[in-house]
């Protein structure tokens, strides 16, 4: 939890232990395009051991995510947000984020 890009609000939730942390399976697969076109330096390998360490559980996409993303209103144009969106209303979680233009989408996001 090293990263100075993660506000310090993020952090204590994400390491409140009485809080359960799930990872999509969408933004795994944004880091790894991200890996795969240089633009971030990470050990996503290390990384998934350390989540899996700390009790963090996956959420797949589903047929059921992939339906619910295309009725929410289209706000912004990242698909990969546009999904997590969909998948924290579906799931009845919330999604931490620092992008304000998702804040529209209510109560499913969580502003950090």
């Amino acid at each position: 939890m090293a990263s100075s890009r993660l506000g310090e609000k993020a952090r204590q939730l994400i390491l409140d232990q009485d809080n359960e942390i799930l990872m999509s399976a969408a933004s795994w697969w944004e880091l790894s395009l991200k890996r795969v076109l240089n633009t971030l330096d990470a050990d996503l390998e290390k990384t998934r051991h350390t989540l899996e360490a700390r009790g963090v559980a996956t959420i797949s996409v589903t047929v059921e995510h992939a339906e619910a993303s295309a009725r929410l209103p289209l706000m912004h144009r990242d698909p990969f947000d546009h999904m997590l969106v969909a998948q924290a209303i579906a799931e009845n979680c919330r999604l931490l984020t620092r992008d304000r233009k998702l804040a529209p989408y209510g109560s499913a996001v969580l502003l950090v």
